[in-house]
């Protein structure tokens, strides 16, 4: 699992006083980076090896400003060309957003799928895990 902390600003707030709920893609995707440089670690865009086929996040309680946010990121399935990546937004231990975004081993030149294979496929694996909101 990996983990990174938050901390909201103000714009990140709307007028009903919480952090706003288009802030949380923002925030999951720059929480993916840790898995994103498993395929390309220097995060060089050329030489990008995912695509994005799906995104959903749940919405459980507030975020709220002034108080850090914690968030959780691991997966919960490996296929094999596409993984889920499942994250938590977590304030104060409670579990605010839940999150699953598939993402797919893609050759963008050739237009197609690849395989996730050897250390790649290991290095993921190692990320595997029931979700802990599953509970929540």
């Amino acid at each position: 699992m990996f983990t990174r902390t938050i901390e909201p600003a103000f714009y990140d707030t709307d007028a009903l006083g919480h952090v706003n709920n288009t802030r949380l893609p923002a925030w999951f995707e720059l929480a993916r980076n840790d898995l994103f440089r498993l395929f390309t670690p220097d995060l060089d865009p050329g030489r990008w090896r995912l695509i994005m086929a799906r995104m959903e996040i749940d919405y459980r309680a507030e975020l709220f400003y002034g108080e850090d946010i914690e968030i959780r990121t691991y997966l919960t399935r490996l296929g094999n060309s596409s993984f889920t990546v499942t994250q938590e937004a977590r304030q104060n231990g409670v579990l605010a957003n839940l999150g699953h975004t598939v993402l797919v081993h893609y050759d963008h030149q050739a237009k197609r799928a690849l395989p996730i294979e050897g250390e790649l496929r290991e290095a993921l694996a190692g990320h595997l895990q029931v979700p802990e909101a599953a509970d929540a």
